[in-house]
């Protein structure tokens, strides 16, 4: 298995039309829940390690952050990012998730990284250091 050990730097722009999961519905009121919109953030992760959090986007299942966060990974495996809207009761609602692992990026040598067919999310990742 390959491994990442160096400076990882992570930047956030933007999420694609975010669908709100059923759970996040449950306190909409109107008859168009399908026009819900999202108060979502990622939180990030590398393996079980909390790297951070974006801000908070009000009103939007498109939103853009162009966060950066930056970080020493030693023997890192996997990135993890996890959206969630921010609820204004009880605890936030998941929305999605991605796991990115580090020997698909090093493989491909790819500065930047798509997922969720559905819903996409754009990352700026600029690789250095050793496998």
């Amino acid at each position: 298995m390959v491994v990442f050990n160096g400076l990882l730097k992570i930047k956030i722009c933007e999420a694609v039309s975010l669908k709100p999961t059923a759970w996040s519905l449950r306190h909409a009121v109107g008859p168009r829940p399908q026009t819900f919109l999202l108060d979502p953030y990622i939180a990030l992760n590398v393996d079980d390690s909390r790297i951070g959090q974006t801000a908070t986007k009000q009103k939007t299942n498109s939103p853009a952050w162009h966060d950066e966060f930056v970080t020493d990974v030693c023997n890192g495996r996997k990135i993890e990012l996890a959206v969630f809207h921010d609820a204004p009761i009880g605890y936030d609602d998941f929305v999605a998730n991605c796991t990115i692992q580090f020997e698909e990026l090093l493989q491909n040598g790819s500065r930047h990284f798509e997922d969720w067919p559905t819903q996409s999310l754009f990352l700026g990742l600029p690789l250095g250091g050793k496998k």
